[in-house]
């Protein structure tokens, strides 16, 4: 049996949005998923026992940061990442692409790899896909990507078809290097920009390559979103339905909500952890920027129809107080709100794809959030 494996449990009759499992060494992870992310092995503010309460069964963590700080040999020397950040449930790592390549003045692509300084301490490193395995062998995820080249938005057709070509033969070396098959499974990203040609050259290739799953990387990365959404349209049926398909960096509630209505199964994104450490909070009537002097005098929830603690035991008046004061424990409760509103927002997507009705909560959440007609 592969490391993980994808299990297809049913299609909504109304969409092409998708219900799944998705088996790994460190549990099954019911799909649609949202992934908190511990970027540092540490979701900012979370404890695990919190993440286990708001029923999240995968995060993710970066290779490029730990790979800096602490180190990959150190994480090895705990037990892996697991045992590092005594996380019982699933861990998904990126490979460190998209941030090497966000570093435009402090690195230099090869077909080797990329010669990079570290915006820690201006120190030279040089990841390769072999050496990217490696890492991410060492960090010990169920599931690694990897090395990928991220087009920047705009990007020329030829510069966006030369790194996705790359991207493919850098796929190739990562499968050759990559040695725990049995407890890792390796997932290909999709590259090629906003150009709809490439983007089905991408995934054609990659599929030939049959690896365990497949991300689509290189969006939600300042484009239009009807942008970004052609390009699911015209990638998402290059993949197989026996796979597991990822959508890389996305995590505001009408992105996750496109992206299941085009059959995506996992999603990542700062943004829940980002916006709640600056006071801004996720309701099904859109963002709530709690800071603002009008709660001041506000005894109700942050958000009345949830039941996370935040809600629960605390007012906007309350938290507003604690943020404006610096007090950390008015982010905690901010950040734990936004990871509860989009953990829950996926169980009820999975409850409508199972009741073939997701055409009819799609409506009805974009009629709540901002009176949209869909």
């Amino acid at each position: 049996m592969p490391a993980v494996r994808y299990e297809l449990i049913k299609e909504c009759k109304q969409s092409g949005a998708r219900l799944g499992r998705l088996h790994t060494p460190h549990g099954i992870i019911e799909t649609p998923c949202f992934m908190p992310v511990g970027t540092q092995a540490s979701v900012k503010g979370i404890s695990p026992d919190e993440l286990h309460a708001m029923n999240a069964k995968i995060i993710l963590s970066n290779t490029y940061h730990l790979y800096l700080r602490p180190g990959h040999e150190l994480v090895r020397e705990a037990g892996g990442l697991h045992g590092f950040m005594n996380w019982d449930k699933a861990i998904l790592t990126d490979s460190g692409g998209f941030q090497v390549f966000s570093l435009a003045k402090l690195r230099k692509i090869s077909e080797e790899g990329v010669a990079f300084r570290s915006h820690i301490d201006g120190s030279k490193h040089f990841l390769t896909p072999e050496y990217v395995m490696e890492i991410e062998n060492a960090l010990g995820a169920d599931i690694i990507m990897a090395f990928d080249e991220c087009a920047p938005y705009p990007a020329s057709y030829d510069y966006t078809k030369k790194s996705m070509e790359r991207t493919t033969r850098w796929a190739e070396r990562c499968l050759e290097a990559h040695k725990n098959t049995e407890k890792q499974a390796l997932f290909g990203i999709v590259q090629g920009g906003m150009y709809e040609d490439l983007r089905k050259i991408s995934a054609k290739d990659l599929v030939s390559l049959d690896f365990p799953g497949y991300a689509i990387g290189g969006l939600s990365v300042g484009e239009p979103a009807e942008l970004m959404n052609k390009m699911l349209d015209e990638t998402v049926p290059f993949l197989p339905s026996d796979k597991a398909r990822y959508l890389m960096g996305v995590g505001s509630p009408d992105y996750l909500i496109e992206g299941v209505f085009r059959g995506i199964d996992m999603f990542d994104c700062v943004l829940p952890t980002r916006i709640g450490r600056n006071g801004t909070v996720m309701t099904p009537n859109g963002r709530l920027i709690v800071r603002d002097a009008k709660y001041a005098h506000d005894f109700s929830p942050m958000d009345p129809e949830c039941d996370c603690p935040a809600c629960k035991f605390h007012t906007r008046a309350y938290i507003r107080h604690l943020l404006k004061t610096g007090e950390m424990y008015g982010l905690r409760l901010a950040t734990i709100h936004n990871l509860h509103y989009l953990l829950n927002l996926m169980n009820q997507i999975r409850d409508a794809i199972m009741n073939d009705s997701f055409l009819d909560f799609r409506r009805e959440f974009y009629e709540k959030l901002d009176g949209r007609k869909c």
